[in-house]
């Protein structure tokens, strides 16, 4: 598109009218008014990239904005004293469906403007619009997507088994057999962060079973005792056999995610693999300071459903919160591929927006993940555990988390399914 191409400001001129007197209308931004607060989970170098895209904002505007972290917080937390408070916050950017659904139907949420379902109905697809749907209203822009259907190798235990990145679910059961017996462990497995292994279940179960059942099966309207987990769950349960894990089962059990990697990747290297997004490589480069690239690398989860390309992910969604004629703007800002551009360029990032152009990622491993997420299309689903019910989904313990857990400890598949019909029942309550 002709516009795509111009600059930040002038793209801006059509939606962000500037203030002249204090006189001016309601919907006009202007300098003086209070900074809008922006609510998010990221902390650190992520928060230090999303600042930029403020600054941007702030630069085309003169809105002013500021950024309060969660940090360790659980969101819904946060939100909620400020609204007890009866100060609410102007935009905030979710890591659930399930968290603007309800706020939607809370009434906390004000929906997309018609400026904005225009740019959101030409740059997204329709999988991300209905995610940020409720009750026929679009509520949300997807500023940030996660892939979550990756594996990280180490690229010399390859080279040494003679194996390459498979293709296939039959070819990663090859590679972990010839890795095994070239004398290198396939697997770190976080079996203590029980997130990691509904990630593993997920993405085997979209692949053999289909995007159309997983919708079904994240809706309960099939049981977990259905053959298709069970399906699943055989393979999970082949791949993550004990002589596969680094440590066997008993070390998964006390490994969380950081760990899995540094205990993958840090020289010595001592599991050819790790499972999990594109978020594995701020871990390597910080806790193994191997080379994303060259000594580690990522392929695609291996796999197809009908031909086509899947993906699991996750992602963060802005919603506003306020009135506020400012954060109505800032949200149609963020639906803009100049408003991911600033933090793509960054790394680190994955935009679900069609018209980001794959170039300003700032290199090939980057651009190849962004491109499975557009490419995937609406075959790209959510993390299965994040549109559960919390109580099934999240809880660490227990849920479909603690039965994960419990399978990996005994691989027993059809009493894992029975747990997890009971848990997920036990949820819908």
């Amino acid at each position: 598109m002709v516009w795509r191409r111009r600059s930040l400001a002038l793209l801006l001129v059509g939606l962000l009218v500037p203030a002249c007197t204090s006189h001016a209308p309601a919907n006009v931004l202007r300098p003086q008014d209070p900074a809008l607060v922006v609510f998010g989970s990221w902390s650190g170098t992520e928060q230090q990239h999303f600042v930029k895209v403020l600054d941007a904002f702030t630069a085309a505007t003169g809105a002013r904005t500021r950024y309060l972290s969660a940090d360790d917080r659980y969101m819904p937390d946060v939100i909620t004293a400020r609204w007890n408070r009866r100060q609410p916050l102007d935009v905030a950017l979710l890591p659930q469906p399930g968290l603007l659904r309800h706020y939607a139907a809370a009434g906390r949420l004000v929906p997309l403007d018609a400026r904005t379902r225009k740019l959101v109905d030409e740059q997204y697809p329709a999988g991300w619009r209905s995610l940020a749907s409720w009750n026929g209203q679009q509520y949300g822009v997807w500023f940030k997507a996660a892939n979550k259907s990756l594996i990280w190798y180490d690229v010399g235990a390859f080279e040494r088994a003679g194996v390459v990145p498979p293709d296939t679910l039959s070819g990663l059961v090859r590679v972990a057999t010839v890795l095994r017996g070239a004398g290198e462990v396939p697997f770190a497995v976080a079996g203590y962060d029980g997130w990691t292994l509904t990630d593993w279940f997920e993405n085997l179960y979209l692949r053999m079973a289909g995007p159309a059942r997983y919708d079904d099966l994240a809706a309960h309207r099939i049981p977990w005792t259905d053959p298709s987990v069970g399906a699943a769950l055989t393979v999970l349960g082949r791949l993550l056999e004990p002589g596969n894990i680094l440590g066997g089962t008993q070390n998964a059990l006390r490994t969380s995610f950081e760990r899995s990697v540094t205990q993958a990747f840090a020289l010595p290297a001592h599991a050819a693999m790790v499972m999990e997004g594109d978020f594995v490589a701020g871990f390597v480069t910080a806790g193994t300071h191997r080379r994303i690239g060259a000594e580690v690398d990522a392929f695609a989860f291996p796999g197809s459903y009908a031909g086509f390309p899947v993906v699991v992910g996750g992602g963060d969604v802005a919603v506003q919160m306020s009135a506020a004629p400012a954060a109505a703007r800032l949200i149609r800002f963020l639906a803009s591929p100049q408003a991911a551009e600033v933090w793509a360029s960054q790394g680190g990032f994955i935009s679900p927006n069609v018209d980001v152009s794959l170039a300003v990622y700032p290199d090939a491993l980057s651009r190849t993940l962004a491109r499975q997420v557009v490419e995937a299309g609406s075959n790209f689903r959510f993390d299965l555990s994040d549109l559960l019910p919390a109580a099934f989904g999240s809880e660490p313990w227990t849920g479909m988390q603690g039965a994960l857990r419990r399978f990996l400890k005994d691989g027993d598949v059809a009493a894992a399914q029975v747990r997890l019909e009971a848990a997920a029942r036990a949820a819908d309550r």
